[in-house]
């Protein structure tokens, strides 16, 4: 791919992103949680909403006693939900978080440490089975709390990087996750990291209108969009031949 006049490769450039990133951000101690069972709730409950909101119905949780397996596991749906009021979507994601419960509970006896002794090819198959899990859900409790190597997408990541040529708009969420995971050393600090570091320009600087490109640490590494936000022109795909 080309970036400027410099012919680069695709591992290049994804790491020339990620250190740019990092060095306007810092880094980001991402996942805030005090434990890997909060990561799961974490991850659940954030689905469709902002952070803030999740740590509100995660207090909330706490200050009734079922922050826990065995707490949420013996609540009712209808307790959970009127907990979590301030996620949005507080029903349909306490029934997600009762099918997880029961899940754990079930197959590997309510411990979250006999779960992540499995391997990644077989436990990611089992989550996305559960209600509600989709594949972010999914890689974000494997990625934060079970620390397997696997590069987590969102809506962020699709943003930033069709704007810089790298996808089409209609690319997937496999193969999103294809190119990052083939180009970048296969490394969970790094893909810890470096997801979070896309969210926090998504969220500050590459916004979906009116981004802040001015400010924008990618400066220079071929960006399409426009001030209103739309693309200047028809995206670079890039992705990988496997």
């Amino acid at each position: 791919m080309v970036v400027g006049r410099k012919e680069v490769s695709p591992g290049d450039f994804l790491m020339e992103v990620y250190t740019r990133l990092y060095n306007h951000f810092g880094p980001r101690h991402w996942w805030p949680a005090e434990t890997p069972f909060e990561v799961v709730v974490g991850a659940i409950l954030t689905q469709s909403v902002a952070w803030r909101n999740v740590e509100k119905a995660i207090a909330n949780l706490k200050e009734a006693g079922l922050l826990s397996v065995e707490g949420l596991h013996q609540a009712e749906v209808e307790e959970i939900a009127s907990l979590i009021v301030p996620t949005r979507y507080y029903r349909a994601k306490a029934k997600k978080l009762k099918a997880f419960i029961n899940f754990l509970v079930e197959k590997y006896g309510g411990s979250l440490a006999r779960l992540f002794t499995e391997p990644l090819a077989k436990l990611r198959p089992e989550l996305l089975g559960l209600n509600g899990i989709g594949p972010e859900t999914a890689d974000s409790i494997l990625l934060y709390a079970g620390e397997y190597p696997i590069f987590v997408i969102d809506a962020y990541t699709h943003r930033i990087f069709q704007r810089l040529g790298v996808f089409e708009p209609k690319v997937s969420y496999a193969e999103m996750q294809r190119f990052f995971m083939y180009h970048l050393p296969t490394d969970v600090k790094l893909f810890n990291e470096y997801h979070a570091l896309i969210d926090a320009l998504g969220n500050r600087l590459c916004r979906a209108r009116k981004p802040t490109c001015q400010e924008c640490p990618l400066l220079g590494l071929g960006c399409q969009v426009s001030k209103d936000g739309n693309l200047k022109t028809e995206s670079l795909t890039v992705l990988p031949e496997r």
